[in-house]
């Protein structure tokens, strides 16, 4: 196994070294027939004390190693790094390197699309994954600028952080020679390469590009205006609102098959293909696509332009860029409704794992690289988001936007500690940071936030003073048919306690605007009153406030899981497709793995009926349908998805995994399906219905695919496979499969950091668990030289579970 470089190891070595470039040259024609990348690397670095020794990271085999004319033994290499001694002031490093291990997904993936047999490749090196392809010094500090050359297949288009700079044919290849980048950490550098699709357009001062595999050509064609305007959009307001546009002229975003998320690479962003959805989309994932478009362009200021010293500040990348996405949602997009959005489909997510074992400060402690990879979580990226949008609200905008913008002017093409960037937020609002800072992100864990009467009452979880915060209370006059604002108060919280004048009205809302990371409370009646009429309040936000503090109520064993269905049905009936299918889906979560298991069906039962009553209202019409074929109990149900479905295989597939779990599954109707579905990646659609059945043999099938051979593309559908594979009235049948999943858990080492992450999550049987199974899989997870990535995701699962036994229990 390659070592983790340690935060120590990687302080003496910037201490030692300045890279100043790097020149790859990288050989892809073996991989349009083979698995084998070859690379050489040229790099230029200054060591300021000649004579010393360090080591270069390499994870690939070494062909040739040559130092300042010297020629290195490649078997010295061990663990991941060759040992270089008797440094120069000024030093050349020649590697030449082959990498044949391109098929599972560890800083890169060759791909074969099912549809074609065309080969696309793909890389990705957060955190450490350069070393796997080309020597470097693998670690974010050590910026240096990057030129990259690329032989490849004729056939094959390049792209790369900066544009081609010329592309000459050589034999049956071409070589594409690209400009030099600015300084960049080597995790954020790229090279991809197929026989993409490419669409391009100018914007402003800038080029845009959008990339595909070919059988995805109609549905890149089909969304392209839609993401052209956004990637203008985004770039002209982070442009505006940084006072630094974007200083590189090319941008490019290159949509692959089988990658878990996205990718920030300077200037050639990496986005998983699967938000180039193949039927029409919904509201929700045309936000949720502009969340992410938006997401890793903010990374172009945040991340990459100017970078975290170590991976313990990993949180002033992620969650930045996360509360960067909605700001700019709601000011520059048509996505109006974002923090309500954000609120159900993010913030909810780091609540959830802030009550777990699993939390952690949001400025983590990360002795190695191995440990930052468990850090990828809701904690730093939710939580984290959510904590910048209190501190805004705490210093207000102005003086936040101004703060950002002083930070990016001093920092440009450097590396920070967190005390550069709230230095910059000090100076621009003048108020002293150091207290916030400790209380907020070096302290785990959700502060209580209670109303009552005339004073309101706050205790952190750790039984140490409350966090600062800013929030509003609202109140409402309830005696009519809705809910009547009566007025808002703005309350800045000191202390355990801190008075509050009355806003008006006999009920209140705590954290109107949702300003807050808190779990809030009011008097009991008026919780029951905005839980029962929540579908009165008036705009999106509100409701879904409403609706989150009642599933919070229901996490803590507070209600039950027909309360959160219940209010789910009344906000759907009145909400607007920002949140409409978000709300749906957290009702189903209640329903089917809150509820004790004989009141499921009811429940389940209850939720499609709203659903049914929004199908004919042209704005929910989709969502409603999807959320019909995937809970449809009633005869009718399901016939109003089949009248629906038509050319929709989307929806045709859903209703077939549907009718499968109950028992009805159609071999040959899914045969014929997927011969009619133009999605290359229609096995895992089959999948999901092949394993919703309630059928021992069908379940290993999808047992295999998934968990063995990994077939299933990551993403959505890996998710959509996990979700049909676990169903909540198959307990008895899947309790195998329970003890095999923590079984098999020790293989994934090899499945990258986003493979990790997506199996181990996606996989995890809350929908059959029982308290057995929860104590093994702490056990499981306390196992020494356990994954921390395994750790953490394990102990989440655990917390949440009990919850639900307890829920179902209850």
């Amino acid at each position: 196994m390659p070592a983790s470089l340690t935060r120590e190891e990687a302080a003496e070595r910037a201490a030692l070294l300045d890279v100043t470039r790097y020149d790859i040259d990288v050989d892809l024609t073996g991989l349009e027939d083979g698995p084998t990348w070859r690379s050489v690397s040229t790099v230029a670095f200054e060591c300021r004390a000649p004579g010393a020794s360090t080591f270069v990271d390499v994870v690939a085999t070494i062909e040739r190693a040559v130092l300042n004319g010297r020629a290195l033994d490649p078997s010295s290499a061990a663990e991941g790094r060759l040992p270089l001694d008797g440094l120069e002031e000024h030093n050349v490093l020649v590697v030449e390197t082959s990498q044949s291990e391109t098929d599972r997904g560890q800083g890169v993936l060759r791909t074969v699309d099912p549809t074609d047999g065309l080969v696309y490749v793909w890389t990705t090196f957060e955190p450490d994954e350069a070393r796997r392809l080309w020597a470097c010094f693998d670690q974010p500090d050590l910026k240096a600028v990057h030129r990259f050359t690329a032989l490849a297949p004729s056939a094959w288009t390049v792209t790369s952080n900066s544009a081609p700079e010329s592309i000459e044919y050589e034999g049956d290849a071409r070589r594409w020679t690209f400009e030099p980048t600015p300084p960049l950490s080597t995790y954020v550098a790229v090279v991809n390469a197929g026989p993409f699709h490419q669409a391009r357009r100018e914007a402003g001062d800038h080029d845009l590009g959008l990339y595909c595999r070919q059988s995805l050509k109609a549905f890149l064609e089909r969304d392209a205006d839609e993401l052209f305007g956004l990637t203008a959009a985004g770039l002209a307001w982070f442009g505006e609102r940084f006072d630094l546009p974007f200083p590189q002229r090319r941008y490019d975003q290159v949509f692959v098959p089988d990658l878990g998320g996205a990718m920030e690479n300077w200037g050639s962003v990496t986005h998983t293909d699967s938000v180039l959805f193949r039927s029409e989309p919904t509201y929700r994932q045309r936000s949720s696509r502009a969340n992410l478009v938006l997401h890793e362009m903010a990374h172009m200021w945040f991340g990459d332009l100017v970078t975290m010293r170590w991976w313990d500040d990993l949180w002033l990348n992620e969650a930045f860029a996360s509360w960067a996405s909605v700001w700019a949602m709601a000011g520059a997009t048509e996505f109006t409704d974002a923090w309500a959005t954000e609120l159900l489909d993010g913030k909810l997510a780091g609540y959830r794992q802030d009550m777990g074992p699993a939390t952690h400060p949001i400025r983590g402690d990360v002795p190695d690289v191995l440990h930052a990879m468990a850090n990828f979580d809701d904690i730093t990226y939710d939580k984290g988001a959510a904590v910048l949008h209190q501190l805004s609200a705490y210093l207000g905008e102005d003086a936040f936007v101004a703060g950002l913008r002083a930070y990016f002017a001093e920092h440009a093409w450097g590396s920070t500690v967190l005390g550069d960037l709230m230095g910059a937020f000090s100076a621009a609002s003048g108020r002293d940071l150091e207290a916030w800072t400790t209380e907020w992100l070096d302290r785990a864990g959700t502060d209580l936030l209670v109303l009552d009467g005339g004073v309101l009452r706050a205790t952190a979880p750790d039984g140490g003073a409350p966090r600062p915060h800013r929030l509003r209370i609202a109140g409402y006059d309830a005696d009519g048919a809705v809910l009547r604002p009566a007025g808002e108060t703005e309350v800045e919280v000191v202390g355990p306690e801190t008075p509050v004048e009355a806003p008006g009205g006999t009920v209140f809302q705590v954290n109107a605007g949702d300003l807050a990371f808190a779990a809030v409370r009011a008097d009991e009646a008026s919780l029951e009153t905005l839980r029962a009429r929540a579908g009165e309040l008036p705009d999106a936000l509100a409701r879904t406030l409403a609706l989150t503090t009642t599933w919070d109520r229901l996490v803590k064993g507070e209600l039950t899981g027909d309360a959160v269905v219940e209010t789910v049905r009344a906000v759907v009936a009145v909400d607007g497709p920002a949140v409409v299918e978000g709300q749906l889906a957290l009702g189903l979560q209640a329903a089917e793995l809150w509820t004790p298991i004989e009141r499921v069906p009811a429940a389940v039962a209850r939720l499609a009926d709203a659903a049914a009553a929004l199908v004919d209202r042209p704005e929910h019409r989709l969502p409603a349908l999807r959320m019909l074929a995937t809970a449809g109990t009633r005869p009718e149900h399901l016939a109003a998805v089949d009248e629906a479905a038509g050319d929709d295989v989307d929806l045709a597939w859903r209703v077939l995994a549907r009718r499968a779990e109950l028992g009805a599954y159609d071999e040959a109707a899914a045969r014929a399906l997927k011969e009619r579905d133009p999605d290359p990646d229609s096995g895992a659609s089959a999948l999901a219905a092949l394993g919703s059945q309630p059928d021992r043999a069908a379940k290993e099938v999808v047992w295999q695919a998934l968990m063995i051979d990994r077939s299933i593309p990551a993403g959505p559908a890996r998710r959509l496979v996990a979700q049909r594979f676990w169903r909540p009235l198959q307990g008895g049948l899947l309790a195998e499969f329970a003890d095999r999943y923590l079984d098999v858990l020790a293989s994934l080492g090899d499945a990258g950091m986003l493979g990790q992450l997506g199996l181990v999550r996606a996989m995890f049987p809350y929908a059959v668990l029982d308290d057995r199974f929860l104590a093994r899989a702490e056990e499981a997870a306390q196992a020494d030289g356990v994954n921390p990535t395994v750790r953490t995701t394990l102990l989440d699962g655990v917390a949440t579970g009990r919850r639900m036994l307890a829920a179902r229990n209850g």
